[in-house]
């Protein structure tokens, strides 16, 4: 099992938006075979970062969400509106495995 850990910088005057745009990817990820575990949002200190965590079963099926979400519409809208928005200022992605 791989975990993916984004961190994003996000503009605390486009909330609204970023919350739109990780309920989308809750169920786009689930669709592709992922698990979602959710989106955090800032709630007390830092106003502008947020973080989500997903889980894929293999790093390579992770790869094949990868590429098909590349060509799927509604992944294409989701990306469309962080774009469009500007919700998003910067993220950073990490790969993690659990302690067995």
């Amino acid at each position: 099992m791989i975990t993916i850990h984004l961190k994003y910088e996000i503009d605390p005057d486009r909330i609204a938006d970023f919350e739109e745009y990780g309920r989308r990817w809750v169920g786009l990820v689930n669709r592709f075979g992922g698990t979602h575990l959710g989106y955090f949002l800032p709630s007390e200190g830092d106003s502008d970062i947020a973080y989500a965590l997903f889980t894929f079963p293999s790093f390579a099926l992770y790869e094949q969400y990868r590429a098909d979400s590349m060509n799927d519409p509604e992944c294409q809208e989701a990306f469309e509106l962080a774009q469009r928005t500007r919700c998003i200022k910067r993220y950073e992605r990490r790969f993690l495995r659990p302690l067995q």
